[in-house]
């Protein structure tokens, strides 16, 4: 992948691994050129694989924009920031990320559930 590109740059997702969480939900924004979608969920399709043999994954899902929009949103469930960390930081997936097309830009996040009374829970 070419580039990651902080959701929030006051705090990329490298300092969003050293904070303990648990659980935690990883929201990845891709951005790219149309006409690298099929090399995009090639790559996205063999990480995924990775991921679901790593400690601590529970479920992912890809979604994709409606439209012409050539973005798409990755949506998985850790057990902890320590397992998601462990799996994102293990040098074959880092290796996985030459695969993606140059013009795939990744926006990683980790976040927790919030309770709002009468309304969802955490």
């Amino acid at each position: 992948m070419s580039l990651l590109r902080p959701l929030d740059p006051s705090f990329p997702i490298e300092r969003q691994l050293a904070v303990d969480a648990s659980p935690v939900v990883l929201v990845n924004v891709f951005t790219l050129d149309k006409a690298d979608e099929q090399a995009f969920l090639k790559a996205w399709h063999a990480d995924a694989l990775f991921m679901k043999q790593q400690p601590g994954f529970i479920s992912t899902q890809l979604h994709r924009a409606i439209g012409e929009s050539p973005t798409f949103l990755n949506y998985a469930v850790w057990e902890s920031t320590a397992h998601f960390r462990d799996a994102f930081t293990n040098p074959a997936f880092r290796a996985k990320l030459s695969v993606y097309p140059s013009s795939a830009v990744a926006s990683p996040h980790l976040f927790q559930k919030v309770a709002v009374p009468g309304v969802c829970v955490a």
